[in-house]
């Protein structure tokens, strides 16, 4: 799916639980959407959103929560 396919003009974002306590170098998610997951920067709220199957963004935070990924 083309992220301009998905229209996130109403949604609800939700920065990672791993944000700093000044709220900067985060990364924001958008949750119940279908088959997908909306990432974007959090310091750049209007840029572009990234948008996932919701599989592959699932594999994504299990391997860097296992740290299975290299440098991680």
């Amino acid at each position: 799916m083309a992220n301009s396919d998905v229209d996130l003009s109403t949604a609800v974002w939700r920065k990672s639980s791993y944000t700093s306590g000044d709220g900067g170098n985060c990364v924001e998610v958008v949750d119940g959407l279908p088959h997908v997951v909306p990432v974007r920067d959090s310091k750049d709220p209007h840029g572009p959103a990234l948008v996932f199957p919701a599989a592959a963004w699932s594999c994504f935070v299990t391997a860097v929560k296992d740290a299975g990924l290299p440098g991680a």
